[in-house]
């Protein structure tokens, strides 16, 4: 049975920078690092994972509410960089939504920080949303439901997670 999301996972060649601006910027929660090395006693395992030979890493694991997002280096082997400007509409992950509550006040907050977005919060229905990337380009969403009794609402989905 599959009970939901636990975590997205991004892969960066500057680890740093997007564990800051996950972090420090958006504002998730560290929680956990998971990096291995050519030591790790579970080596042959984790390659076999992960589909690689060889493979080391740094980690990170960002609490974002009722998920995770969770931030990968392959230091071994090195992958390559990813194209910053990757339009919306190509193969592979799209985005990461993030629910908010006051969606023009998050937007802002970003905005100053130097975030760059597509568009201001726009609203569509009982949704207000916005793409905007972060520093490798990776396309993240603020999205905030305004209709409180909508099946969609974390609050429905996720009762102990009050709105603020």
């Amino acid at each position: 049975m599959i009970r939901g999301i636990h975590h997205t996972s991004i892969s960066t060649q500057n680890f740093d920078r997007l564990v800051h601006f996950y972090r420090d910027i958006i504002g998730l929660e560290y929680v956990a690092s998971y990096d291995w090395d050519s030591e790790s006693p579970d080596k042959a395992k984790l390659d076999r994972t992960v589909g690689l030979k060889g493979s080391t890493t740094r980690t990170a694991l960002l609490r974002a509410g009722n998920s995770h997002v969770e931030i990968f280096q392959y230091l071994s082997p090195k992958g390559k960089e990813g194209n910053p400007e990757r339009p919306a509409c190509d193969a592979g992950l799209t985005h990461v939504s993030f629910d908010v509550v006051d969606i023009f006040s998050e937007y802002e907050r970003l905005r100053k920080a130097g975030v760059k977005f597509h568009t201001e919060p726009q609203t569509v229905g009982t949704f207000r949303a916005t793409y905007g990337r972060d520093p490798d380009g990776n396309i993240f969403e603020l999205q905030e439901v305004m209709d409180p009794s909508h099946p969609v609402a974390l609050t429905n989905l996720v009762p102990q997670i009050a709105q603020t």
